[in-house]
């Protein structure tokens, strides 16, 4: 007697391959431009650049919160010493004869860098030197390139300058003679040590982070250099005119961001054009706390600033720089096996 065979149970359909990525066709074509280098992460979703911002402010707070409480202790240490903080709860001033308020203010603006890099590290992953450039890293040779361009040409027209009829200099404001700062080197070192630090951080958050999460959700560079301008003129108190000097500046680096395809040449420029500022309020030669530069002031920063994006140009040709990102298309589904081609 032969005992009948059991049915057989139909095997299970194999597994759908993960989903791929969509990424815009110009990622293969011909290369992703700095605005548009989110797509080149590890996660590129939509909603990626909203919850990098919450993430950064979240991760500022954080720290500044602990550097404040540092401060706080080394006041109460140092009562004397610590005046000046304590001024800065009524009015925000550069004291250059404070080197501590000159390093909390410049500090808590350089915090920033920190946090968004970190955020956008936790967020979107892997691949976190694309913030930089498009070469995944920031370009130390083409930065300091260009510092040395930007020094050239604002000290070039500084002295053109001088043979113009110079701008009256309110002694009655936070002008201090070189003579009277007994803290003259002091300050003069912290300036060298955080203003870079503190350029760099906006540069990385206006130009960085807002270009970056614009050009994720709209294409033409236009929209990623523009928009970011409003925002980046109020947080700067000046008037009328000295906002559309820094307008001015903003769409000029946010142009040499997009067309450089990275943070360098701008960085380079706002390190420089801060630098300039503190070193002649130092030398007793300009108020840093003026919120009215005048018109003289305007002409000649907008001239500063459309020579060196001339001459940032006419250099970048001369380079073998790379300024758009091309990845490969991937044989199987998962976009994790693309390869980068820089072009």
């Amino acid at each position: 007697m032969t005992t009948p065979a059991a049915p057989s149970l139909p095997s299970p359909p194999p597994a759908a391959p993960a989903p791929a990525r969509r990424l815009p066709d110009e990622a293969f074509g011909s290369g992703l431009p700095y605005h548009r280098l989110v797509f080149a992460r590890r996660r590129t979703g939509w909603w990626t650049p909203l919850v990098v911002g919450l993430l950064g402010v979240a991760l500022y707070l954080a720290m500044t919160g602990v550097a404040a409480v540092a401060v706080i202790v080394a006041t109460l240490s140092d009562p004397d010493g610590g005046s000046g903080i304590l001024s800065l709860t009524e009015d925000v001033v550069f004291d250059l004869t404070d080197p501590l308020v000159i390093a909390v203010l410049l500090g808590s603006i350089a915090l920033m860098l920190p946090a968004y890099v970190l955020a956008s590290l936790i967020v979107n992953g892997r691949r976190v030197g694309l913030v930089s450039s498009a070469a995944g890293r920031l370009r130390w040779g083409w930065m300091l390139g260009c510092a040395a361009a930007a020094v050239v040409v604002a000290v070039a027209l500084t002295a053109v300058s001088m043979l113009l009829p110079a701008e009256a200099v309110d002694a009655s404001g936070s002008v201090v003679a070189p003579e009277d700062n007994p803290q003259l080197w002091l300050t003069f070192l912290v300036l060298l040590l955080i203003v870079p630090l503190q350029a760099a951080a906006e540069e990385y958050v206006f130009r960085g982070y807002l270009m970056q999460s614009i050009g994720r959700w709209l294409r033409h560079p236009a929209f990623a250099i523009l928009l970011p301008v409003p925002l980046f003129v109020a947080g700067h108190l000046y008037d009328p005119l000295g906002q559309a000097s820094v307008a001015v500046f903003a769409i000029a680096a946010g142009w040499l961001t997009w067309r450089t395809g990275g943070l360098e040449a701008a960085i380079a420029l706002h390190v420089v054009n801060n630098l300039m500022a503190f070193l002649m309020g130092l030398a007793g030669l300009a108020d840093v706390n003026a919120t009215s530069p005048g018109v003289a002031s305007f002409v000649w920063s907008a001239l500063v600033i459309v020579a060196y994006v001339g001459v940032v140009e006419w250099l970048f040709r001369r380079t073998r720089l790379r300024r758009t990102l091309r990845l490969t298309r991937p044989q199987a589904a998962s976009e994790s096996a693309s390869r980068i081609v820089y072009a």
